[in-house]
């Protein structure tokens, strides 16, 4: 069962919190609360609110264990833009925009339940592809130019 939480109006640029968001896309939400923890970005802090909410949503609004959770998909989007001006030589005025950003955290309980349909898909397409696909061994491998000692 997915949970969602969405951080809506965040007042940071959403370029500079999908870089902290891509750190933790997939993982446990154990595993991805350490990573955020030890993370030296302010970023860090809201995308680590939004994955607490989403866990507290699925502990408490449909009874999932919080140590089985995985991070299925967050996103990081445009909000609205705050419009400003800063003040310039000559009475002009310059202005700017103060960027916002939504987080959308996508969570699912049992990691077990995540790894059994992946297991049986994959076996299910090598046996059905194996005359089509071309094994890793049997590419030509890549060679660099080395420089010879004179």
């Amino acid at each position: 069962m997915s949970v969602l939480a969405i951080a809506k109006g965040v007042r940071m640029s959403p370029r500079k919190v999908g870089v902290v968001a891509d750190l933790v896309r997939g993982r446990t939400v154990e595993d991805a609360l350490v990573i955020l923890a030890n993370t030296p970005r302010r970023s860090a802090l809201p995308v680590i609110k939004a994955i607490e909410s989403a866990r507290a949503n699925a502990d408490h609004n449909h009874g999932l264990k919080p140590k089985t959770l995985r991070i299925v998909e967050i996103t990081v989007n445009h909000g609205p833009r705050i419009k400003r001006y800063r003040p310039a030589a000559h009475g002009r005025a310059l202005p700017f925009q103060r960027r916002t950003s939504h987080i959308r955290v996508v969570v699912d309980g049992d990691i077990r339940e995540i790894k059994k349909p992946a297991a049986a898909s994959s076996a299910r397409v090598t046996s059905t592809a194996e005359t089509s696909v071309t094994p890793a061994a049997t590419k030509p491998a890549v060679k660099r130019n080395v420089k010879k000692e004179a």
